[in-house]
Parts: structure tokens; C-alpha cells; sequence
């Protein structure tokens, strides 16, 4: 186990990195990678049980249903360095000139919206609270917030209160968070009504970008988004499986490594 940083958030996303991958985590070995007491890490388990995100076992706990969604506060810590790589190649393709920009929620597109906020002449359009609550105190740029329901599990605001704003709004450049991408399913997330929120802000750019770190690219989750020809471009990074890629270069998309 890799040892991280003490701090709740990184420590949560980091235990349930662990028990994704190997179904089951120990008290006393988390001890022992953290550097933290046994009582921090039962009352992290516990907190994690009553979000139903593993169920706790003697000594330590075992995953739920892998195909849930975590929670976004907690994926911040998932493939960070993919994902900051990913979001510095994104940002340095949107122009310095006047533009209407579109932000989805994800957490890559959090780090570009973080890397953009000292930008000028942007206006960013964007359905998601944790984005909006970034830039809004940024008086270089303009922020356009939709209306919708809040979903706590991505900070996105969805439905039709949110169509309608994306509706009336022309977005020279979408930037887009997915849950999975292929070439055979296209973009996907866990959430139907945010899939079709998401589509709305596709449906109004003139360019659309997906950034994706490596582990999302071949697979599919349980709502489409939009089909790859709707995409110009994936910014991804080499833990990509390599025949996905393929796959989605085949039917028509550019695919571009961060650390290219």
C-alpha cells in the first residue's frame, strides 16, 4: 500500500482506492501506511459505511458493488497526478481570445477551471457548483451558472432548469468530464439525467474536448452521454488501454496524451 497523506479527504479516497482494488481493507495495515491511530481509522470506516460506500467486517471492511459512484469529494485524490497532467494539456488548448467556454463537473475539469481562473476575455458556462464557487470571486472572467437540481455526488447541477440555460447559450468550446468513453458506447456516466444535461452542453459547442484520465477510457457506464463523433478531441494520459484508443482514433476521434 502506498502511504499518502494523513488527511481525511486523501485518506478516504485513498482506502477506497484499496478496497476497489483488492475488496477488503485492514485496520491495522492502514495503520500502518497512514500513520494513524486504529480509533481514526474505524471512525473513517464508519463514516464510510453510513454513506454505503463499503460494509465494515471485524478488523476492517469489504467493497459494496464496485460500479458504484464515488462521491466527488472523494475522487480527488484518484489518478491526481494523471489528472493534473491531463488538465494542464487542456488548458493550454483553450485560445487567448474571447470565448464562451463550457465546464462540466469532474474532477478534471475542476483543475481546469482552477488553471483558467487568472484567464481574460473568457466567459465560463457551467452547470457545476463546485466550478462556479472556484471562479466566481475571479473578476477577469465572466461566470454563467445554470439553474437545475444539485446532485451531491458530482456538485452538478441537472434537469431541465439546466437544459433550458444551455439552451439559450452558444459555447464556442466544451470541455467535458465523463465516467467512461469508447468508440462502441461513446461518453457515459452513472446518472441519466445529468447524461442528458451534459448532452445539452455538448449540443451548444461549436468544439468539444473530453478529458479523461487513463482509467475511464474503454469502458461504460450506465447512461450515454453523446456518441464519439460529437467529440474533436480526448485528452488523456498513457494508462489508457491502448486498443481503446485505438478503437476511438478508428472512428474519427483525436486522441492526445498530456504528456505530449
Amino acid at each position: 500500500m502506498v502511504r499518502t497523506s494523513p488527511h481525511r479527504a486523501d485518506r478516504v479516497s485513498a482506502i477506497l482506492e484499496v478496497l476497489s482494488a483488492d475488496g477488503s481493507v485492514s485496520v491495522v495495515e492502514l495503520s500502518r501506511s497512514f500513520g494513524v491511530s486504529a480509533a481514526t481509522l474505524r471512525r473513517d470506516l464508519q463514516m464510510l459505511e453510513e454513506q454505503k460506500l463499503l460494509n465494515r467486517t471485524h478488523g476492517g471492511a469489504v467493497a459494496q458493488d464496485v460500479a458504484y459512484e464515488l462521491p466527488v469529494r472523494y475522487r480527488g485524490g484518484q489518478q491526481r497526478q494523471q489528472k493534473q497532467q491531463i488538465a494542464r494539456a487542456v488548458a493550454a488548448r483553450v485560445p487567448h481570445e474571447p470565448l464562451v467556454l463550457g465546464l462540466t463537473g469532474g474532477t478534471t475539469t475542476s483543475e481546469v477551471a482552477r488553471l483558467l481562473s487568472e484567464r481574460t476575455q473568457l466567459t465560463v458556462v457551467t452547470n457545476a457548483l463546485n466550478i462556479a464557487a472556484e471562479l466566481a470571486l475571479r473578476p477577469r472572467l465572466t461566470l454563467v451558472v445554470t439553474g437545475g437540481v444539485a446532485r451531491p455526488q458530482s456538485y452538478e447541477l441537472v434537469g431541465p432548469w439546466a437544459e433550458r440555460t444551455l439552451a439559450s447559450v452558444t459555447i464556442g468550446l466544451a470541455i467535458v468530464g465523463v465516467d467512461g468513453i469508447s468508440a462502441e458506447d461513446g461518453l457515459t456516466t452513472h446518472d441519466e439525467v445529468e447524461a442528458h444535461t451534459n448532452h445539452a452542453m455538448i449540443s451548444r459547442a461549436r468544439r468539444v474536448i473530453v478529458a479523461a484520465d487513463g482509467s475511464k477510457v474503454g469502458r461504460a457506464r450506465l447512461a450515454r452521454i453523446a456518441a464519439v463523433e460529437h467529440v474533436h478531441e480526448l485528452v488523456t494520459d498513457r494508462t489508457a488501454d491502448p486498443g481503446a484508443v485505438a478503437a476511438l482514433r478508428d472512428a474519427g476521434m483525436t486522441v492526445v496524451f498530456a504528456e505530449e
